[in-house]
């Protein structure tokens, strides 16, 4: 007997089928109307089924990995942005399929056709599905416990930036009468923000007898457990935690991986390094490239290589620091490049060199990393991998993500490390290429080294 819960689950994912089958219908017509009839080997009718199979598995990918069924935590433009980028890659694979299929290169212009109409779809389903998300799944009624006031600001902001998923009904101190609250009160879900593991445990098990909701604010232990192996000694289970242990099979197919990539992107990227290189000579005399000394695994020093985006003075006070947004010390050429992204291009001289990997924490300057450890000296457990171009903390976070929440998702990544991963990341980096707040620098009064 289905609950209310699943009730609700089915029909999100009824209504998330409904844009796959409107785009899979735009695509049975593209492939009869322009693309059939110059098969090398025409088809019979379980090859066209194949073929319409291929896009409404590619396609349900890419969507689902960009958010685009996320229909309960995203906004419709959060959720007409990542169809947008996910018919862009469909669109991207289903011609090469088509190539092959064909044996020639085929007509663009109907593939281009079908992703703006996949997108345009894409913007009507997504106002339509996001407001028979609301009606479907309500506010819960929530209340915040927190246990210091900078966690009670972490969980206001997630209730206030996701509003429609939450109501707040109050909000306690980990030190009020919490259980008394809770059965007065009888709140749908809780928000659980910075507190102790022997409070919140006790709270935990509570509402999972009631059948509350509960979303939890992990602190830093949570990622070590969660990346320990379950073992069996003495016919009892043991959790056993130590420093990243990736396998030797990952490892090599991560080096392998990363030779290949950079070799790939200093060959077809050549023509952007040499007009990136002259715009950036042309504009101030200065010089192209910026180095700057990194940490890597096991805190190992390298010289970072990106395009120069600063006047040459930007730090000659001696003090390091993070860009700000407005910063001054940003050239006209600089906004660019960083906007788009072209001043990381050269990092992968360090990936070939070995310094660097694709995929991994981003590195920071010794100075910048001592100065978190001053405030929380776990910081450095973010050294067990080698540094990224990047990382999970790129993907799901900003520029001026604070340090704890980025040390938070390195941990998540370092927890669960494998190839798949690593592909999953690389994927869904496209997909904040083009997202300007992911590079906003630190806004004037923000501390950068908030630990909660």
């Amino acid at each position: 007997m289905l609950n209310v819960q699943h009730k609700r689950e089915l029909i999100l994912q009824l209504i998330s089928a409904v844009i796959v089958i409107i785009n899979a219908a735009w695509f049975r017509w593209l492939w009869y109307e322009f693309y059939f009839e110059k098969l090398f080997i025409p088809f019979v009718t379980r090859g066209n089924y194949a073929v319409l199979t291929v896009f409404v598995v590619i396609y349900a990918s890419f969507a689902k990995l960009y958010g685009g069924f996320d229909l309960k935590t995203s906004r419709t433009s959060q959720l007409v942005y990542s169809h947008v980028i996910a018919s862009g890659m469909t669109g991207f694979l289903m011609y090469v399929v088509l190539w092959l299929l064909i044996r020639y290169m085929p007509q663009v212009m109907p593939m281009l056709l079908g992703m703006f109409l996949w997108s345009l779809s894409s913007v009507f389903w997504s106002r339509i599905a996001n407001t028979l998300t609301n009606v479907v799944c309500p506010p819960a009624a929530t209340i915040i416990i927190y246990d210091n006031r900078l966690a009670w600001r972490k969980g206001r902001a997630i209730t206030r930036q996701v509003a429609w998923r939450f109501k707040v009904i109050d909000e306690l101190s980990v030190f009020q009468p919490v259980f008394e609250v809770l059965d007065e009160k009888k709140p749908e879900a809780v928000m659980l923000c910075g507190i102790h593991s022997s409070e919140r445990n006790d709270i935990l098990k509570y509402c999972i007898e009631k059948g509350i909701m509960v979303y939890i604010r992990p602190n830093i232990g949570d990622y070590i457990v969660n990346s320990s192996s379950q073992l069996q000694m003495a016919s009892l289970p043991v959790m056993l935690c130590q420093r990243a242990q990736p396998s030797a099979y990952y490892l090599f197919v991560k080096r392998l991986a990363d030779i290949l990539f950079s070799l790939a992107v200093l060959l077809a990227g050549s023509p952007v390094f040499l007009v990136t290189a002259l715009l950036i000579h042309f504009t101030d005399g200065g010089p192209v490239f910026y180095k700057q000394v990194r940490l890597t695994r096991d805190g190992k020093e390298f010289e970072i290589i990106k395009f120069r985006s600063m006047r040459v003075d930007a730090e000659k006070d001696g003090v390091a620091r993070l860009a700000a947004q407005e910063d001054d010390r940003i050239t006209p050429v600089g906004k660019f490049i960083r906007a788009v992204r072209i001043d990381e291009l050269p990092q992968v001289i360090n990936i070939l060199k070995g310094e660097m990997s694709v995929v991994g924490p981003r590195p920071e300057r010794p100075e910048i990393t001592a100065k978190y450890e001053k405030g929380m000296p776990e910081f450095r457990l973010r050294l067990q991998v080698k540094a990224g171009l990047t990382g999970y903390a790129q993907v799901h976070g900003k520029y001026n993500t604070s340090p704890y929440d980025k040390l938070q998702m390195d941990l998540m990544y370092i927890a669960r490390q494998s190839v798949t991963t690593d592909i999953r990341i690389i994927l869904e980096t496209i997909k904040v290429l083009f997202m300007p707040e992911s590079t906003e620098g630190i806004g004037e009064g923000e501390d950068a080294s908030e630990v909660l």
